[in-house]
Formats: C-alpha cells, sequence, structure tokens
C-alpha cells in the first residue's frame, strides 16, 4: 500500500488510548445500523478462525499523518486481537513493505506495526508488497495449513489494502467478515469537475458495499467472534 496521507481536518490523538465516538441515535442511528449489516443483517456474525490484522502501522495509525478515525480502529483491533488470542484462533498481522521513501518504507518508524506481537504458533507477522494480502506470501498457505475456512478482517486502508485482501480471500473460498467500525481510510481530496472532498467515512462506507454480497459485513467489531481452527484444536 503506497498512499499519500491527505491533510487532516481534524486531530486523532497520538496516544493508544481508546477513544469511542458518541453513538447515533433515532432515525440516524436506524438507518446506519442497517446500511452497515446490509450484506447479511445485523447482529453476531457466526464464529470464524483467523483474524488478519492489515497493515496497523505508525504511518497510519498514530501521528499527523494517521487515518482521520485511527483511535476508533486501534480499539477495535486490540478488542478483536484480545478475544481471537482468547479463543485460540489464528492471528496474522500483515505489515506493508512500502517503497523507498514513503512513510512505510521498510525500517523506519512509519513501517513498524503498532500492536503488539506475541509470536507464536498462533500469531505470526506476513510482510507484503503488494495490496493483497496473498499476493506473493504465503498467506494462503498459513490459512490451509491450519484449517481455516473463514475470517474476520481490520485495519486500513478500507478501499486498498482492506479490500483487496478481502477480495482474494472471497475468491479463494474463505467466508470473510468485516466490521465496519474496525477499517477506515483517509478524506478523498476535491477534484475539480469531478466531486468535493469525500469524507473518510463514506469513502470506507463505499469500499466496503464495493466487496459485493459474498461479504458479510457487521456494524460492530464486537459482532465478531472466534473459535479455534480445526486443525488446531
Amino acid at each position: 500500500m503506497t498512499a499519500t496521507p491527505v491533510p487532516r481536518t481534524d486531530t486523532a490523538p497520538d496516544s493508544d488510548t481508546p477513544t469511542e465516538a458518541a453513538p447515533a441515535t433515532g432515525t440516524a442511528a436506524a438507518a446506519e445500523h442497517s446500511a452497515a449489516g446490509a450484506a447479511t443483517g445485523a447482529g453476531a456474525a457466526e464464529a470464524v478462525e483467523a483474524l488478519l490484522l492489515v497493515d496497523l502501522q505508525t504511518a497510519f495509525v498514530a501521528g499527523d499523518e494517521a487515518v482521520p478515525d485511527a483511535a476508533r480502529v486501534l480499539d477495535r483491533g486490540r478488542a478483536l486481537l484480545a478475544r481471537a488470542r482468547a479463543a485460540g484462533a489464528l492471528v496474522v498481522h500483515l505489515q506493508n513493505d512500502g517503497a523507498p521513501g514513503t512513510v512505510d518504507e521498510p525500517h523506519t518508524p512509519g513501517w513498524e506495526l503498532h500492536l503488539p506481537v506475541r509470536s507464536g504458533p498462533r500469531e505470526s507477522v506476513i510482510r507484503k508488497g503488494e495490496d493483497d494480502g496473498f499476493d506473493g506470501t504465503p498467506l494462503g498457505a498459513l490459512l490451509d495449513g491450519a484449517g481455516v475456512r473463514a475470517l474476520a478482517l481490520c485495519g486500513v486502508l478500507s478501499e486498498m489494502c482492506v479490500a483487496a485482501t478481502a477480495r482474494t480471500a472471497l475468491a479463494r473460498d474463505f467466508r470473510v467478515v468485516l466490521p465496519h467500525d474496525a477499517h477506515a481510510t483517509y478524506d478523498i481530496p476535491a477534484a475539480a469537475g469531478i466531486s468535493e472532498r469525500v469524507p473518510a467515512a463514506l469513502s470506507s462506507r463505499a469500499a466496503e458495499w464495493a466487496l459485493g454480497d459474498e461479504v458479510e459485513i457487521v456494524p460492530r467489531a464486537a459482532d465478531v467472534t472466534f473459535t479455534a481452527p480445526r486443525r488446531g484444536r
């Protein structure tokens, strides 16, 4: 993923302290709940056997160049990670190797994973050079070898690495669950003769909708449950 951060119109906290956004109320809440779960309906999804954390790297989730909803995505990512570990699910941290001079160039501060990794048989880091986490990596073999048939994704950027990885997972016949509140991107800047600035939240919603009717979009990360892979029990 090579993305040029868009100048921020808000301020994302540098602290790792989770920040919950105020919930929508009334008609707005009902509409948001319905839209977010359009692919499968609202409510908890059937348990998945793996969690893919996509590019939760310092460049994208901390500091002035973080995605606007970095605090929320980190909060949801931590919660998903804790539950996946507790259930014995397979955990994979995808880490993008950006080109020289980019914010995620390998071995620069922005390239580092922001959430701690507990390396072991059930948790690993896979580096990638393309948006798609399966492209040129051992991700597919790792999931297949563990007997994983269903997985959840979270991370950044919604329309790039999250979407590309989700599409390939679907093409490989994995069941894919995407919590609406656990992925994010940047605002799309205004373009003369095309559109005004598109807020990041709308970009993320469009990205998940574009995945089609096979992906299971659930409103909240809290709706995702985990179980150990068949070959890991």
